[in-house]
């Protein structure tokens, strides 16, 4: 198996199977000669809380998988995509979600065969190659960043694991109150601090943590995955500008042609962090993601919301 995608990865596959309350599942496409052509790496997430009191398990995947050339892509694609989901219905996951597919139309029809529904969504993502990133952002986006900088607030890479955790203990109070969103255990963030295609950011001011962000590094490319700051005792230090803005930097410094912001959110006219996102110079995209309940009057409801 040849792994160029991280995201569709042995190395990212054995980190989550050391992660508490993940499973992952790796798809294989094999011609008759038993030659791998394609895979793709899916994970079963269980979700728990007391307030509110849930319990339910999530089967997700990143993006359409790995190919060879020579093959057809839609055709292996529905094939993977009929095995996993059947797998996900025996180990009954609620929902299953898939996001990140390269082009907006691929896998429609093998999406559709097999019961999901599209949702659009917004993707963004900044060109790194064509253009500096200072001459992409606004000038009150640059008088922000040395403001900044001059009342001491930096960015950089975690030391050690005790900065993981510090920069942990954030994003987990972070997203507490958002029940959409869900990060990843401890565990599976000292892996990424430990992995050669992961860079953990933290940013500080005297000292303490107040942003960070967590980045992965796959093809060529950057992709922001979770990003998180201390918005409301220190927003005048804008953590998160500076956070993102550094991660950027960190891409171009090291020739990545793009950097990829994983979640933008739904494509709703008012969106904050979209609009943040894309100040800094990137350009949205609109994309689906692919959503299939369990139960089926759910589903069918959603798939009559949702439909085109």
């Amino acid at each position: 198996m040849v792994c160029n995608n991280y995201f569709h990865s042995l190395e990212l596959f054995y980190i989550i199977e050391k992660t508490p309350r993940q499973t992952p599942y790796m798809v294989v496409a094999e011609d008759p000669n038993g030659k791998v052509r394609a895979h793709m790496l899916a994970v079963i997430r269980y979700r728990s809380s007391l307030c509110p009191p849930y319990l339910y398990a999530q089967g997700r995947c990143y993006g359409e998988g790995e190919y060879d050339d020579g093959i057809d892509h839609e055709q292996v694609f529905g094939l993977m995509l009929k095995a996993i989901t059947r797998k996900f219905k025996r180990k009954l996951c609620l929902y299953i979600e898939f996001s990140d597919i390269r082009q907006k139309m691929f896998g429609y029809k093998s999406f559709r065969q097999n019961g999901y529904f599209p949702v659009q969504w917004q993707e963004i993502h900044n060109s790194l190659h064509s253009k500096l990133p200072e001459e992409r952002i606004t000038s009150k986006m640059a008088r922000k960043i040395r403001k900044s900088y001059r009342a001491g607030v930096i960015t950089r890479e975690v030391a050690n694991e005790a900065e993981v955790h510090d920069f942990y203990k954030m994003l987990n109070g972070f997203y507490r109150m958002k029940m959409r969103r869900l990060i990843p255990p401890e565990t599976q963030m000292t892996e990424f601090f430990r992995s050669d295609h992961a860079k953990i950011f933290i940013t500080e001011y005297h000292g303490k943590v107040i942003g960070g962000c967590s980045c992965v590094y796959s093809e060529g490319n950057a992709y922001l995955w979770y990003l998180a700051s201390k918005r409301k005792s220190y927003s005048r230090l804008h953590p998160n500008l500076l956070t993102v803005w550094n991660a950027i930097k960190y891409a171009q410094e090291h020739n990545y042609a793009h950097i990829y912001f994983l979640d933008a959110g739904l494509p709703f006219r008012a969106n904050p962090f979209r609009d943040f996102i894309l100040s800094f110079g990137g350009k949205p995209v609109a994309k689906y993601r692919w959503f299939r309940f369990s139960i089926g009057w759910i589903n069918r409801i959603l798939t009559w919301i949702y439909k085109e």
